[in-house]
């Protein structure tokens, strides 16, 4: 494998900060790509990542936007194309987490939050996207295996807002096949961010012992796998919902 496989290219990641998003920057950047990655608050935290990548010889920026604002998008695709001159790999990072259980509770602002983030966001990111990403490219969504299934009470907000964006991911895939623009969607199972370290002993033991391989994911195995995709090896798979949930799925 060619540790430097993604050098000349430029990834977008939205949510860059924090979690998954923040272990995707750094990822992206150790393969040789330029890097660039939007936050919505925490500046301070963004430009430090920067400063980082920076002193490992790479060349990033971060940006301020908000994902729930669908006209944010073309703003941060344009001035990523204003600061890079290209867009190689868009990966759709950002998402809000919301739960009220039907009957109990109708609070709209809520649902329309989430569904402004975590599905217009996406869409408006990719349609933004296609008008300037390089042939060849690579967009790449982590969304939720609450995309595929229901685990807990209250999801439903969530959830058809993670299963409408893997409906799109399909639809785009075809729209940009002629192009060779590849369009994935990775649902990720429970995994060991900051806000799974968080959580109770006993819950953590408890969600572990549902899952087939007896424990939470690893960020660098998300990484891995987005590594993959954004790759030339991956050029032949567009459309796919990739589950990387420890069997939970299965």
């Amino acid at each position: 494998m060619n540790e430097r496989e993604l050098e000349g290219k430029c990834a977008l990641v939205t949510g860059g900060t924090r979690g998954i998003g923040r272990a995707l920057v750094h990822a992206l950047a150790a393969r040789g790509a330029d890097v660039a990655f939007s936050y919505n608050s925490s500046e301070a935290e963004a430009q430090a990542i920067v400063a980082e990548l920076e002193q490992q010889g790479a060349r990033a920026k971060a940006y301020q936007s908000d994902q729930g604002d669908p006209a944010a998008a073309k703003q941060l695709v344009d001035a990523v194309m204003d600061t890079f001159g290209r867009l190689d790999i868009l990966v759709n990072n950002a998402g809000v987490a919301h739960t009220q259980r039907l009957g109990q509770s109708d609070d709209y602002s809520a649902l329309d939050r989430v569904w402004a983030v975590n599905t217009m966001g996406v869409v408006a990111s990719i349609r933004a996207a296609a008008h300037v990403m390089s042939d060849d490219g690579r967009i790449i969504t982590i969304g939720s295996l609450s995309g595929s299934r229901a685990n807990f009470p209250g999801a439903a907000d969530y959830c058809g807002s993670k299963a409408a964006v893997a409906g799109y991911t399909r639809g785009a895939a075809r729209d940009l096949a002629p192009r060779r623009i590849t369009v994935n969607i990775i649902e990720p199972g429970m995994v060991s961010t900051d806000m799974a370290q968080n959580m109770r002993e006993a819950e953590k033991a408890k969600i572990s012992a549902a899952i087939p391989l007896g424990r939470f994911g690893d960020l660098s195995e998300i990484s891995a796998l987005v590594i993959f995709l954004a790759s030339p090896a991956a050029s032949y798979i567009t459309g796919a919902t990739v589950s990387l949930d420890g069997g939970l799925s299965a």
